[in-house]
């Protein structure tokens, strides 16, 4: 299973993100870190011994311009960058994907249509990666053929689509140290045929083997890293690193 470090990135520099309510979130304050500038934390994660980095542009899912020039740097360090920008045109996506991006993350949160899904699934099957983002359980979207849906009915849709690889994202529940929502990640990885990434509320190593041991492909991880609840030790240790 691979675990993979999270950076939230808003007016260029990481923030903590917490419960989804980005008009609140504050510089990060790390023990691993003691820098907020994305490049530099990104080196960190990269000399740490991680292999892959998911980067949440939050002004640019907000509406904004995309960090290209970060996503490239970052993508120089070696790691294998998967970026969330809000991204909702086929344009949009393959540009990411020439400024350093290895997946481009399309989150349901911003999807407005099932059509530019459909064809990026169809042309970049292995660059995509879709986010199922829920709030307390509900999932959140703009479009109106997802919105209100059933999260498990949706996937099975998208991955009838195409899509390889999703990550299920509980926004109420990052950067809370909550914990996962096993038995609905259970469901999930039992009748969703696809690689299944897992994000928010992860809070130590226990967490970790839980959900390795119910087969999930990989997890995301960020807080706790950050106040050292999950150590290089610790990943070390349970053969994660």
């Amino acid at each position: 299973m691979r675990v993979i470090p999270v950076i939230d990135v808003k007016g260029g520099i990481v923030v903590h993100a917490v419960a989804g309510q980005r008009e609140k979130y504050e510089p990060i304050k790390s023990k691993i870190c003691s820098s907020t500038d994305p490049l530099e934390v990104a080196k960190t994660f990269r000399n740490m011994g991680f292999k892959e980095l998911y980067l949440a542009d939050l002004d640019a899912i907000a509406g904004g311009e995309p960090y290209y020039s970060l996503y490239e740097n970052i993508g120089k360090t070696g790691l294998s960058l998967m970026v969330d920008a809000g991204v909702s045109s086929l344009e949009k996506f393959k540009k990411l994907l020439k400024h350093g991006v290895t997946k481009v993350i399309v989150g349901t949160e911003t999807l407005r249509d099932l059509q530019f899904l459909r064809e990026a699934a169809r042309s970049y099957s292995e660059n995509l990666v879709v986010s199922i983002d829920l709030y307390g359980g509900k999932l959140l979207s703009l479009c109106e053929d997802v919105k209100e849906r059933d999260p498990l009915t949706v996937m099975l849709s998208f991955k009838d689509m195409g899509v390889k690889e999703f990550i299920v994202l509980d926004l109420s529940r990052v950067g809370t140290s909550k914990g996962i929502n096993l038995s609905f990640i259970r469901e999930v990885v039992e009748n969703v045929e696809a690689s299944i990434l897992v994000g928010g509320g992860v809070k130590d190593i226990y967490d970790l083997l839980k959900l390795r041991d119910i087969g999930v492909a990989g997890v995301l991880v960020a807080t706790a890293l950050h106040n050292q609840n999950i150590t290089i030790n610790d990943l070390e240790k349970e053969g994660f690193l």
